[in-house]
């Protein structure tokens, strides 16, 4: 799959701007058809970054959200000022 179709957006809440800094996660909506593995590898491709662990959940709304942890060498909130969302 593509990058651009397998990342949707970022998902910016009170409680995900909290697992951003102290967890140094950052959550995405992503496509249901896409794997961790199709994830992990999109997010390293399009924000130059190493991906530590992919997490997934499907919510009742039937969107499906990434938790991506980063490597301790980057750090999630240059993620989020880049994407314009901090």
């Amino acid at each position: 799959m593509d990058p651009y179709d397998v990342i949707l957006h970022p998902i910016i809440t009170e409680v995900s701007s909290r697992i951003l800094e102290a967890e140094n996660k950052i959550v995405f909506a992503v496509s249901l058809k896409a794997s961790r593995e199709e994830i992990k590898r999109a997010v390293e491709e399009l924000y130059e970054v190493k991906v530590e662990k992919v997490t997934t959940v499907v919510t009742s709304k039937g969107i499906k959200k990434a938790f991506v942890k980063l490597h301790p060498d980057y750090k999630a909130v240059d993620i989020a000022i880049k994407l314009g969302v901090l």
